[in-house]
Parts: structure tokens; C-alpha cells; sequence
């Protein structure tokens, strides 16, 4: 019997075609996801359920999907989507992650253009009858310095917009490579120096607990009188108060913004500033941009309704069901060494290296690759899966190498993951053991055997007398349990790594303590 699919939000007729000539039974009802009881009445039918952003697929909706197995986004934001409720009832979740970028970066150039020119008051002026000439003094762009602050998809098609306007670009992105920024034209600086050097600025980065607020009251301060700020892509990287400010004390020439910390934005403490121009979050909203995402997502439910193929998924990695057992446990190895050396890397990678040795090496290294990746890039682009992590890494920038080989040293086999960023190497590896665990076995050359847990610390010290007792003290001061105690060192009296798993969350005063213990090189807490 042919799937069934059931559309509940607007789609192009070419996508329900694509269901169609597929042998799909596609039900097509654009106005269902509106209403709540009736789609949760209907939703235990259907094998797959296509939607934009209108549709609610709530814990009580996926409770109700029997039959549901797949349910694909055309577009990228799964707001509308509990991810975590689809996953325990194994209904995949797909989106539709690059179909918007160039959409979305030209809305940007338009904001530059909008804000340098003052175009939407001049309009209402202009319409009012006022031909107020003289009031609307613009801005060239040509010869003007475009600070990014991202330059990954969506900000390296802005920069190549801005180059052909002959604008200077440069761009502040902890991900972005030396040889990626020569071969994208632009500057790769510090925050700082963006700020200082930007005659406009616009924002292109996922909104995370490193992007909050990266643009306040501070930042603006640091920036040229009379520059602008463009922000289409998330609500939440700039302080909306401060602009305000900003606007009305004429620090800043204007602002155009796309997205607001509440939306829809029906108020809002910037409505009616100097200069201020605001869209509702038509980044996304062209015609060609809804088309191809559309398609996108038709053709991606229809390859795993009807041949198992996964691409785009959140909650899912691309393997087969016949590799599932044996590769399970080393995907979730490799997305912890990823996710171990990336929350202990500041500056640029410029190569992610991985060595399968032993049984591994036989195994769909791609999918552990993949997964090693998510876990490097997770820590700055929240946002990132293992579909998602090969092109991400790509369009930044940077190289992924594999290396297969057979078994060397005492363990039967293991992977290793190796950083190169700017600055320096590191390396980690792992195993699984016969309880089917994943374990850390090295860190840095240093040998220890540690398994991951939710909150860890991270501690490089001098193998010294004492450095232990201390720890404990200033540990068990601050109240702070330690679950398991993990050493390794490098030779007597050298340099030494402290893995411990403590029972919650570190506060930066406990952490600020523990960077003065005797010994104590550096601090920092994990999270896996």
C-alpha cells in the first residue's frame, strides 16, 4: 500500500506534484494546520506530514500519530516541531536547511540600501504630497567598510553582494579560515575591530548563549558616529533598548531590522526611531526561495517514505538499518570527541583530522565524520546536525581528513580526533568497550580512560604535590559534588589533565576559584 501524506500548510503545486509522480498518496489541504483539534482528529492516518510554519506539531499531535513516520519542514526553523517528542516515537524530522540563503542575504543588501537611503520615510513623504528633498541627505555605499559579524552561507553571499558593490568587507567569524577569507575577499578581524572599522554592520550568526546580545549598549559604543546596523537573522543578537538609545542620541546613522526578540512584533521599543527601517521576518519570503524549499522537502520525504533514505534530518543520522548496531555506539563516540575538543577550541579550525584504527576502519566512517563535526561545530552553531555538519565545515572553510588504519598500540580499536586551528593542535581519542560505552583513552598525547558524562571539568595543571588536595578543598567549599576523579600525565612533574564529572552546572564564581588553585593551568567546564 502507497504512503500517505498529508500537506497542512501552503505548499507549491509543483511540490504536491512531486508526491504525486512519486506514487505518494498526498492529501493536500493548506488550511488544516490552522486548526488544532481537527488536525489532531485526522493526524493517525498519514505516514508523512509536510508543513511551513503555520502547522503546531505539538507533543499532543505526534501522541496521536500512529501511523507517522516522517515529518518534513520546507524551510529551516523546527520552532513549530517537538523534536524530542518525534524522536521517542521514532518519527524522523526533516528540514530544509540552504533552500533561503541567497533570499535571505539579498533581504539584507535591500536593508543596507533602504536604511542608507532613508527609501521607506522618503516614500511616505514622498506619497504625502511633501517632496521634502532636502530632508532625506543619503549615504553612499561604494568605498564603505561592511563589517559581518558570520560570514558561513548566508554572510559569505552578502560579502560577495557588498564586493561587487564595491564596498570593503570585514568580517568577524571564530569559524572562518585564513584561505576561505582570501578566497571570499574579505578581511578576517576581531569583534573589536570590526566594530571600530564598520561604516555598516549587519548580522549573519545563529542566536546562541555566545551570540546574545553580541551587539549592546558597549558594542555600539566602539562603533563610528552615524553607522548602521542591519539584522535579518535572528532576534535576540542585538539589544533592542540600546539601539533605540543609539537611534535617538544620533550615535547611529539608522537601522533596518528583520527579526525582534518577540515576534510577531506588534510593539516595540524601536517602532518610530530615527531612521529605523522594519520588515516581519520576510528574510525567507520570496517566491523563489518558497518554491525551492518546497521541492526540496517533497522530493526528501518521498526518498525515505519510499527507498529509507535520510537527508536533512534532525534527529537522525544517515545510517542504514543493517550498520545501525555496530555503528550506533562509535557515532556517539565521534560526536563526543567532536564535542570535546570543540568547547575547548577559541580561534579558527582550519583542519579536522580523524583516524579510525582497528574494526572501526571497516566501518561508515562518513556517518562518523559527520557526527564528529557536529560535535566541533555545535558549541557556536547550535543549529548544526550531521547532515548539515559536512557542508557547514565546507563552506567555511574547513578541511576533513580520514585516516584508515589497522590496529596500533594496546587498544583493538579507536578513533582519533585532531583540531588544527590557528594557533595550535589538539587531539583526543576514544574507544568503546565491550559494555558498548564510549571512553576517552587520551587527551593531548596524555593517556586516561574517562567516560563522558553531562557536566565536566576540564583541567590542564603541572604535575605537582598537592594540586589534588586543593582541587578537592575548593571543589567541596563551594559545595560542588564530584561524581567520578580522572588523571593523566605526560611524565612525573610535567604537565598533567584532570578530567572530572561533577553532579550539575559550575557557576563562573566556582570557576574563577578553581583557575587559582595551586598548579592549575587552565579551567574549563564541558557539557555532553
Amino acid at each position: 500500500m502507497a504512503p500517505k501524506v498529508l500537506i497542512s500548510d501552503k505548499l507549491s503545486p509543483a511540490a504536491v506534484q512531486i508526491f504525486k509522480d512519486r506514487g505518494i498518496n498526498v492529501d493536500f489541504q493548506p488550511d488544516l494546520g490552522k486548526d488544532k483539534e481537527k488536525l489532531l482528529e485526522v493526524i493517525g492516518q498519514y505516514d508523512g506530514l509536510a508543513i511551513r510554519s503555520a502547522t503546531k506539531v505539538t507533543g499532543k499531535i505526534i501522541a496521536a500519530a500512529d501511523n507517522l513516520k516522517v515529518i518534513g519542514r520546507a524551510g529551516i526553523g523546527v520552532d513549530n516541531v517537538d523534536i524530542p517528542q518525534a524522536t521517542a516515537r521514532g518519527i524522523i524530522v526533516m528540514n530544509t536547511p540552504f533552500g533561503n540563503a541567497i533570499t535571505t542575504a539579498e533581504h539584507a543588501i535591500a536593508m543596507i540600501f533602504s536604511v542608507a537611503r532613508q527609501i521607506p520615510a522618503a516614500d511616505a513623504s514622498t506619497q504625502a504630497g511633501k517632496w521634502e528633498k532636502s530632508r532625506f541627505m543619503g549615504k553612499e555605499i561604494t568605498a564603505k567598510t561592511l563589517g559581518l559579524i558570520g560570514c558561513g552561507n548566508i554572510g559569505s553571499i552578502v560579502a560577495e553582494r557588498a564586493i561587487g558593490l564595491k564596498m570593503k568587507v570585514v568580517a568577524f567569524d571564530p569559524f572562518l579560515t585564513p584561505e576561505r577569507a582570501v578566497l571570499l575577499g574579505v578581511e578576517k578581524v576581531e569583534l573589536d575591530d570590526l566594530l571600530r572599522r564598520a561604516d555598516f554592520l549587519t548580522l549573519h550568526t545563529p542566536l546562541t548563549d555566545k551570540t546574545r546580545n553580541i551587539i549592546d549598549s558597549a558594542a555600539i559604543e566602539k562603533m563610528k558616529p552615524g553607522a548602521f546596523i542591519v539584522n535579518c537573522a535572528r532576534g535576540g543578537l542585538v539589544d533592542e533598548e540600546a539601539v533605540r538609545k543609539a537611534l535617538d542620541d544620533g550615535k547611529l546613522g539608522g537601522a533596518g531590522f528583520d527579526v525582534f526578540v518577540d515576534e510577531p512584533a506588534k510593539e516595540n521599543v524601536l517602532f518610530g526611531a530615527p531612521n529605523f527601517v522594519s520588515t516581519p521576518h520576510l528574510g525567507a519570503s520570496t517566491s523563489e526561495a518558497q518554491e525551492n524549499v518546497a521541492l526540496q522537502v517533497a522530493e526528501q520525504m518521498c526518498d525515505y517514505l519510499l527507498e529509507g533514505a535520510v537527508s536533512n534530518a534532525l534527529n537522525m543520522p544517515s545510517i542504514t538499518a543493517e550498520e545501525a548496531p555496530k555503528l550506533t555506539p562509535f557515532v556517539q563516540l565521534a560526536e563526543q570527541l567532536g564535542s570535546f575538543a570543540g568547547q575547548l577550541t577559541e580561534s579558527g579550525i582550519l583542519t579536522v583530522r580523524l583516524e579510525y584504527a582497528g574494526a572501526v576502519a571497516d566501518l561508515n566512517t562518513k556517518a562518523m565524520t559527520s557526527a564528529a563535526l557536529t560535535g566541533v561545530l555545535t558549541p557556536l552553531l547550535q543549529t548544526v546536525n550531521m547532515v548539515s555538519a559536512p557542508v557547514v565545515a565546507r563552506e567555511r572553510g574547513i578541511a576533513v581528513e580520514e585516516i584508515r588504519r589497522e590496529k596500533k598500540g594496546a587498544y583493538e580499536t579507536y578513533i582519533r580526533l585532531t583540531l588544527v586551528t590557528e594557533h595550535q593542535e589538539r587531539s583526543v581519542a576514544g574507544t568503546v568497550f565491550a559494555d558498548g560505552k564510549p571512553r576517552i583513552i587520551q587527551v593531548k598525547g596524555i593517556n586516561m580512560e574517562a567516560e563522558l558524562a553531562p557536566h565536566m571539568l576540564y583541567i590542564t595543571n603541572e604535575d605537582k604535590p598537592g594540586f589534588i588536595g586543593h582541587l578537592g578543598t575548593e571543589l567541596g567549599k563551594a559545595g560542588v559534588n564530584i561524581a567520578t576523579f580522572n588523571l593523566g600525565r605526560d611524565r612525573p612533574g610535567q604537565d598533567a589533565i584532570c578530567l572530572v564529572e561533577v553532579d550539575g552546572e559550575v557557576s563562573q564564581e566556582v570557576m574563577t576559584s578553581l583557575a587559582s588553585v595551586s598548579h592549575v593551568k587552565q579551567v574549563k567546564a564541558l557539557a555532553f
